[in-house]
């Protein structure tokens, strides 16, 4: 008769454990994979991060500088929004804040009926120029 001796359950767990990260590596990078070839499909995301490492690409100067540009860009078109001005960005649109007034609506869980307060929202329209090049 023969007596098996067991393995405590910390050392098969040990054992597991290699294999286990090991199978599921291959899938964790094959769903990252399929994550980006469909964010690629509907369109990627591109950060202002981005858009300056081109510029600095594009007229060789350092990214740093490039970052700095555009974030000073950004700054000036929050100032001016917030003063009330319209931004328009030749060839890409206009910028201006729009005032929404108070309203009426409804809780969709109970259909009670809630004051909902007036607000400022940011309104973009698209330039003759980028519509007719999408």
């Amino acid at each position: 008769m023969a007596v098996r001796a067991k393995k405590s359950t910390a050392s098969a767990a040990k054992a597991k454990a290699p294999k286990a990260a090991a199978k599921s590596a291959p899938k964790t990078a094959a769903k990252t994979a399929a994550k980006s070839t469909a964010a690629g499909k509907a369109g990627a995301t591109v950060t202002l991060r981005q858009i300056a490492a081109h510029i600095a690409e594009e007229h060789e100067m350092p990214k740093r500088q490039a970052d700095l540009v555009l974030n000073n860009v950004v700054d000036v078109v929050v100032k001016h929004l917030r003063k009330g001005d319209r931004v328009r960005i030749g060839g890409l649109g206009i910028l201006q804040v729009k005032k929404r007034a108070a309203r009426m609506g409804r809780n969709p869980a109970t259909g009670e009926a809630i004051k909902i307060k007036a607000s400022k929202k940011v309104a973009f329209r698209a330039a003759k120029e980028l519509k007719e090049s999408i």
